[in-house]
Protein backbone atom coordinates (compact mmCIF):
# COMPACT_ATOMS: atom_id res chain seq x y z
CA UNK A 1 0.00 0.00 0.00
CA UNK A 2 1.36 3.43 -0.94
CA UNK A 3 1.47 5.85 1.95
CA UNK A 4 0.01 9.30 1.37
CA UNK A 5 3.33 10.91 2.23
CA UNK A 6 4.88 9.20 -0.79
CA UNK A 7 2.61 10.92 -3.31
CA UNK A 8 2.70 14.55 -2.17
CA UNK A 9 5.17 15.41 -4.93
CA UNK A 10 2.61 14.91 -7.71
CA UNK A 11 1.54 18.14 -9.46
CA UNK A 12 -1.98 19.16 -10.46
CA UNK A 13 -2.33 17.15 -13.65
CA UNK A 14 -4.34 18.26 -16.69
CA UNK A 15 -4.44 15.06 -18.70
CA UNK A 16 -6.84 16.32 -21.37
CA UNK A 17 -4.67 19.31 -22.27
CA UNK A 18 -1.67 17.03 -22.18
CA UNK A 19 0.78 15.65 -19.66
CA UNK A 20 4.25 14.20 -20.15
CA UNK A 21 4.83 11.46 -17.60
CA UNK A 22 8.24 9.94 -16.92
CA UNK A 23 7.79 6.35 -15.77
CA UNK A 24 10.32 3.83 -14.48
CA UNK A 25 9.01 0.81 -16.42
CA UNK A 26 8.83 -2.30 -14.25
CA UNK A 27 10.61 -5.53 -15.21
CA UNK A 28 8.55 -7.88 -17.41
CA UNK A 29 5.98 -5.21 -18.25
CA UNK A 30 5.56 -4.28 -21.92
CA UNK A 31 5.45 -0.61 -22.83
CA UNK A 32 1.82 -1.14 -23.88
CA UNK A 33 1.07 -2.65 -20.44
CA UNK A 34 2.13 0.64 -18.88
CA UNK A 35 0.06 2.70 -21.34
CA UNK A 36 -2.98 0.51 -20.66
CA UNK A 37 -2.58 0.72 -16.89
CA UNK A 38 -2.43 4.52 -16.97
CA UNK A 39 -5.33 4.78 -19.44
CA UNK A 40 -7.50 2.56 -17.23
CA UNK A 41 -6.58 4.62 -14.18
CA UNK A 42 -7.83 7.77 -15.92
CA UNK A 43 -11.30 6.36 -16.61
CA UNK A 44 -14.03 7.50 -17.01
CA UNK A 45 -12.06 10.10 -18.97
CA UNK A 46 -11.58 8.93 -22.54
CA UNK A 47 -8.12 10.22 -23.31
CA UNK A 48 -5.40 9.41 -25.77
CA UNK A 49 -2.39 7.87 -24.03
CA UNK A 50 0.80 6.76 -25.79
CA UNK A 51 4.47 6.11 -25.20
CA UNK A 52 7.50 7.65 -26.90
CA UNK A 53 9.85 4.73 -27.49
CA UNK A 54 9.33 1.04 -26.78
CA UNK A 55 11.23 -0.77 -24.04
CA UNK A 56 11.48 -4.56 -24.23
CA UNK A 57 9.60 -6.43 -21.46
CA UNK A 58 12.87 -7.57 -19.85
CA UNK A 59 14.26 -4.02 -19.85
CA UNK A 60 13.55 -1.43 -17.17
CA UNK A 61 13.96 2.30 -16.95
CA UNK A 62 12.71 5.50 -18.50
CA UNK A 63 9.49 5.31 -20.48
CA UNK A 64 7.97 8.59 -21.66
CA UNK A 65 4.16 8.61 -21.59
CA UNK A 66 2.10 11.36 -23.25
CA UNK A 67 -1.59 12.07 -22.69
CA UNK A 68 -4.25 14.16 -24.41
CA UNK A 69 -3.09 16.79 -26.88
CA UNK A 70 0.56 16.06 -26.06
CA UNK A 71 0.33 12.70 -27.88
CA UNK A 72 0.80 14.72 -31.09
CA UNK A 73 4.41 15.30 -30.01
CA UNK A 74 5.27 11.63 -29.42
CA UNK A 75 7.34 11.38 -32.62
CA UNK A 76 9.44 14.37 -31.49
CA UNK A 77 10.22 12.81 -28.10
CA UNK A 78 10.80 9.39 -29.66
CA UNK A 79 13.47 10.79 -32.00
CA UNK A 80 15.71 11.91 -29.13
CA UNK A 81 19.05 10.32 -28.23
CA UNK A 82 18.89 7.49 -25.68
CA UNK A 83 21.25 6.34 -22.91
CA UNK A 84 21.34 2.82 -21.47
CA UNK A 85 23.24 0.87 -18.85
CA UNK A 86 23.23 -2.90 -18.72
CA UNK A 87 24.98 -6.23 -18.46
CA UNK A 88 25.95 -8.74 -21.12
CA UNK A 89 27.02 -12.34 -20.64
CA UNK A 90 29.98 -13.40 -22.75
CA UNK A 91 30.46 -16.96 -23.91
CA UNK A 92 26.92 -17.88 -24.88
CA UNK A 93 24.09 -16.92 -27.23
CA UNK A 94 20.30 -17.08 -27.20
CA UNK A 95 17.90 -16.83 -30.18
CA UNK A 96 16.34 -13.66 -28.77
CA UNK A 97 19.75 -12.13 -27.84
CA UNK A 98 18.50 -11.83 -24.23
CA UNK A 99 16.98 -13.91 -21.41
CA UNK A 100 13.62 -14.37 -23.14
CA UNK A 101 14.88 -17.61 -24.72
CA UNK A 102 17.21 -20.37 -23.56
CA UNK A 103 20.94 -20.56 -24.35
CA UNK A 104 21.48 -22.30 -27.69
CA UNK A 105 25.28 -22.14 -28.00
CA UNK A 106 28.27 -21.77 -25.66
CA UNK A 107 31.88 -20.65 -26.21
CA UNK A 108 35.16 -20.80 -24.32
CA UNK A 109 36.11 -17.39 -22.87
CA UNK A 110 39.25 -18.14 -20.82
CA UNK A 111 41.49 -16.71 -23.56
CA UNK A 112 39.65 -13.38 -23.85
CA UNK A 113 41.42 -10.47 -22.14
CA UNK A 114 40.11 -7.21 -20.75
CA UNK A 115 42.19 -5.38 -23.35
CA UNK A 116 40.37 -7.23 -26.14
CA UNK A 117 37.01 -6.39 -24.62
CA UNK A 118 37.78 -2.67 -24.31
CA UNK A 119 39.22 -2.52 -27.82
CA UNK A 120 36.22 -4.34 -29.25
CA UNK A 121 33.94 -1.40 -28.43
CA UNK A 122 35.58 0.98 -30.90
CA UNK A 123 34.18 -0.66 -34.05
CA UNK A 124 30.64 -0.13 -32.77
CA UNK A 125 30.98 3.62 -32.24
CA UNK A 126 29.73 5.93 -34.99
CA UNK A 127 27.29 5.26 -37.81
CA UNK A 128 26.74 1.51 -37.99
CA UNK A 129 24.24 -0.96 -39.44
CA UNK A 130 22.52 -3.70 -37.49
CA UNK A 131 19.82 -6.33 -37.95
CA UNK A 132 16.84 -6.12 -35.58
CA UNK A 133 16.41 -9.21 -33.39
CA UNK A 134 14.08 -11.88 -34.79
CA UNK A 135 12.30 -11.68 -31.41
CA UNK A 136 11.34 -8.00 -31.66
CA UNK A 137 8.29 -5.79 -32.22
CA UNK A 138 9.40 -4.77 -35.73
CA UNK A 139 6.62 -5.39 -38.24
CA UNK A 140 7.12 -7.36 -41.47
CA UNK A 141 4.10 -7.46 -43.77
CA UNK A 142 1.96 -6.16 -40.92
CA UNK A 143 2.98 -8.83 -38.39
CA UNK A 144 5.35 -8.49 -35.43
CA UNK A 145 8.63 -10.36 -35.84
CA UNK A 146 8.36 -11.97 -32.40
CA UNK A 147 5.06 -13.60 -33.43
CA UNK A 148 6.72 -15.18 -36.46
CA UNK A 149 9.77 -16.18 -34.40
CA UNK A 150 7.64 -17.94 -31.78
CA UNK A 151 5.89 -19.85 -34.58
CA UNK A 152 9.26 -20.94 -35.94
CA UNK A 153 8.80 -18.99 -39.17
CA UNK A 154 11.92 -17.63 -40.90
CA UNK A 155 11.90 -13.97 -41.88
CA UNK A 156 14.37 -12.08 -44.05
CA UNK A 157 15.67 -9.28 -41.86
CA UNK A 158 16.87 -5.96 -43.24
CA UNK A 159 19.75 -3.96 -41.79
CA UNK A 160 19.05 -0.60 -40.18
CA UNK A 161 21.36 2.38 -39.93
CA UNK A 162 21.84 3.66 -36.37
CA UNK A 163 24.34 5.86 -34.55
CA UNK A 164 26.23 4.93 -31.38
CA UNK A 165 28.06 7.89 -29.83
CA UNK A 166 29.25 6.12 -26.65
CA UNK A 167 29.99 2.46 -25.91
CA UNK A 168 31.75 2.25 -22.56
CA UNK A 169 32.70 -0.84 -20.57
CA UNK A 170 32.14 -0.10 -16.87
CA UNK A 171 32.83 -3.51 -15.27
CA UNK A 172 34.39 -6.79 -16.33
CA UNK A 173 33.71 -9.86 -14.17
CA UNK A 174 33.57 -12.60 -16.77
CA UNK A 175 31.32 -13.91 -17.99
CA UNK A 176 29.51 -10.67 -17.08
CA UNK A 177 30.40 -7.33 -18.62
CA UNK A 178 28.66 -4.08 -17.63
CA UNK A 179 28.33 -1.27 -20.16
CA UNK A 180 26.95 2.21 -20.85
CA UNK A 181 25.69 3.11 -24.33
CA UNK A 182 24.44 6.38 -25.84
CA UNK A 183 22.73 5.90 -29.18
CA UNK A 184 20.16 7.09 -31.67
CA UNK A 185 16.49 6.21 -31.91
CA UNK A 186 15.90 2.70 -33.22
CA UNK A 187 19.10 1.14 -31.88
CA UNK A 188 18.61 -2.42 -30.67
CA UNK A 189 20.94 -2.94 -27.72
CA UNK A 190 20.32 -6.70 -27.92
CA UNK A 191 21.60 -6.73 -31.50
CA UNK A 192 24.58 -4.59 -30.53
CA UNK A 193 25.53 -7.05 -27.78
CA UNK A 194 25.11 -10.03 -30.11
CA UNK A 195 27.36 -8.36 -32.67
CA UNK A 196 29.84 -7.52 -29.91
CA UNK A 197 30.19 -11.22 -29.14
CA UNK A 198 30.56 -12.16 -32.80
CA UNK A 199 33.33 -9.57 -33.24
CA UNK A 200 35.30 -11.44 -30.56
CA UNK A 201 34.71 -14.70 -32.46
CA UNK A 202 32.56 -15.64 -29.52
CA UNK A 203 29.00 -15.16 -28.31
CA UNK A 204 27.17 -12.72 -26.05
CA UNK A 205 23.63 -12.02 -24.93
CA UNK A 206 21.94 -9.26 -22.96
CA UNK A 207 21.06 -10.13 -19.36
CA UNK A 208 20.08 -6.71 -17.99
CA UNK A 209 19.14 -3.36 -19.52
CA UNK A 210 17.99 -0.02 -18.12
CA UNK A 211 17.20 3.12 -20.09
CA UNK A 212 18.62 5.97 -18.03
CA UNK A 213 17.93 8.91 -20.33
CA UNK A 214 15.91 9.96 -23.38
CA UNK A 215 16.82 13.38 -24.72
CA UNK A 216 16.92 15.69 -21.70
CA UNK A 217 14.66 13.47 -19.62
CA UNK A 218 16.35 11.35 -16.95
CA UNK A 219 15.34 8.19 -15.11
CA UNK A 220 16.11 9.80 -11.75
CA UNK A 221 13.11 12.09 -12.29
CA UNK A 222 10.70 9.29 -13.21
CA UNK A 223 7.67 8.16 -11.23
CA UNK A 224 7.42 4.65 -9.87
CA UNK A 225 4.39 3.20 -11.62
CA UNK A 226 2.63 1.87 -8.46
CA UNK A 227 2.94 5.31 -6.84
CA UNK A 228 1.48 7.10 -9.87
CA UNK A 229 -1.40 4.63 -10.22
CA UNK A 230 -2.22 4.97 -6.51
CA UNK A 231 -2.29 8.75 -6.91
CA UNK A 232 -4.55 8.60 -9.98
CA UNK A 233 -6.97 6.28 -8.19
CA UNK A 234 -7.00 8.60 -5.21
CA UNK A 235 -7.88 11.53 -7.48
CA UNK A 236 -10.66 9.50 -9.10
CA UNK A 237 -12.16 8.62 -5.72
CA UNK A 238 -12.02 12.27 -4.63
CA UNK A 239 -13.81 13.33 -7.83
CA UNK A 240 -16.52 10.72 -7.25
CA UNK A 241 -17.01 11.89 -3.67
CA UNK A 242 -17.37 15.54 -4.72
CA UNK A 243 -19.80 14.88 -7.60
Amino acid sequence: MVEETEIHHFPDFNFAEGELLLIDKPYQWTSFDVVGKIRNSLKPQKLKVGHAGTLDPLATGLLIICTGKLTKQIDTYQAEEKEYTGTMVLGATTPSFDLETEIDQTFEIAHITSEQIYANCHQFIGNIEQYPPAHSAVKVNGERLYVKARLGEEVELKKRAVTVSTFEITRIALPEIDFRIICSKGTYIRSLISDFGKALNNGAYLSKLTRTRSGNFKLENAYQLPDLIAHLRKLREEQKASS
